[in-house]
């Protein structure tokens, strides 16, 4: 995600962060390949132009902290206005104060908006609220079919009268479905085209008109770049977006669509899609996203990750050891568990401050199932106290689960490093939390 822009800015603020003084000509030169960073990303020159002199002033007029070299000072603003440009805040749904919520989704053809939706209804379900989607996509084959059977996966009610072949009809039937499936937020996947039209944006409001929706989505492909924002301008104008949906950011290098709609629409990214599974959708944090940007990680998100693969006690307990320094071989087993409910391993990576991954290694699953063996051919003893197992006792592990002698030393060498970097690290992260 984002690996071309993250390459070129971290390249251009490196220059920074060890300069002793700020001069016009240093200063010129990194802002020249950061806003060369952000043009090459896809963003357009008026914004890249409006960034670089946002940094350029706030530099020359900030006072510069005691615990902050003039360089570091400079990455600290660059941030801030990353933080800016990628909407500020974190933006939830706007529910309605009275009734059922009613969003209305809306993009083009081929955005992920049906996926979309039932990845969004999954998400409210977790919060606690209880959604019903419906579709009023009649033109595209299997489309209303194909939220059924979304919905039958993820056990949220759909409505669906086969009866029914106009839009705004079929919106109505589910206004008044919502209360036979007691639900309280209404989820409407639209039709979409190839292109803007005048057909499709007359249908979107007159759905608009009869639901009277508390949002209005727009679902945007980051791997179109701009051209996603500057076609979500136009959805705006006619229907007035509420917020925006970034589908398959995860294959988005470059990062134009995220820069730019903020600034293009006015209204905020909401949620991001990062992936085909209907648990990769995540609320869009733009402080959080700035930092990874900046190759600074984002521990919070996988904090969270965290947390919600593992029982609320379990966690607990894990946390108590791992700051302690006292975790076993059992607790790492428990771990990988974990990881694997977490999500692919090359997401995860790239939320660790300073890990980068080369780009000819592809992470997977396998060598956590190989890791899972290993510790799972221990005793309970040697899982306990991984001190007592010598060379006998290796090629016993080894040898009922199928692995080399080489692998258990490597498991055990890693195991041993890790858990000097979780005393220290786990004391930082929930100093972090204000725990």
């Amino acid at each position: 995600m984002f690996e071309q822009l993250e390459e070129r800015l971290s390249e251009a603020l490196r220059k920074l962060k060890g300069l002793s003084q700020l001069t016009d000509s240093n200063m010129a030169e990194a802002m020249g390949e950061v806003r060369s960073a952000l043009l090459d990303a896809d963003v357009s020159l008026e914004v890249a132009r409006d960034f670089v002199e946002r940094v350029k002033t706030e530099a020359k007029g900030a006072a510069v902290l005691k615990s902050l070299s003039p360089g570091q000072q400079v990455i600290k603003i660059v941030y801030d206005e990353l933080v800016g440009l990628l909407g500020g805040f974190k933006s939830g749904i706007n529910f309605a104060a009275k009734g059922p919520t009613i969003i209305l989704m809306a993009g083009l053809q081929g955005s992920g908006k049906t996926t979309t939706t039932a990845k969004l209804a999954l998400h409210l379900k977790k919060e606690g609220y209880r959604p019903m989607m419906v579709s009023a996509d009649v033109y595209r084959p299997a489309a209303r079919e194909q939220l059924s059977v979304l919905g039958a996966q993820l056990s949220v009610p759909v409505c669906n009268p086969s009866d029914l072949n106009d839009p705004v009809k079929i919106c109505k039937k589910a206004l008044s479905a919502m209360k036979e499936e007691n639900a309280n937020a209404l989820l409407v996947d639209t039709a979409g085209r190839l292109q803007v039209d005048e057909e499709l944006m007359a249908e979107l409001e007159r759905i608009k008109k009869e639901i009277n929706p508390s949002e209005i989505l727009f679902v945007a492909d980051a791997m179109m770049g701009r051209q996603s924002a500057d076609i979500a301008g136009v959805f705006h104008k006619r229907v007035g977006i509420t917020g925006v949906v970034l589908t398959k950011l995860d294959g988005d290098a470059r990062g134009g669509a995220a820069l730019s709609i903020k600034t293009t629409v006015g209204a905020p990214i909401k949620f991001s899609g990062l992936g085909e599974k209907p648990e990769q959708f995540e609320v869009f944090h733009p402080d959080r996203m700035a930092s990874r940007i900046l190759g600074m990680g984002d521990v919070l998100s996988l904090i969270e990750k965290a947390q919600s693969a593992a029982e609320e006690e379990e966690a607990k307990k894990l946390e108590r050891k791992m700051t302690s320094g006292d975790l076993d071989l059992n607790d790492f087993l428990t771990q990988l568990r974990m990881v694997k409910k977490m999500g692919p391993l090359d997401q995860l990576m790239g939320m660790i401050p300073g890990v980068k991954i080369p780009k000819d290694v592809k992470l997977d699953g396998g060598e956590i199932v190989k890791v899972e063996a290993i510790i799972s051919s221990m005793t309970k003893e040697e899982r306990r106290n991984y001190t007592i197992i010598n060379g006998s006792r290796k090629e016993r592990i080894a040898l009922g689960c199928g692995a080399e002698i080489s692998d258990v030393n490597k498991l055990l060498k890693q195991f041993v490093q890790m858990k000097k970097m979780m005393k220290s690290f786990g004391k930082g992260v929930i100093t972090a939390l204000g725990r």
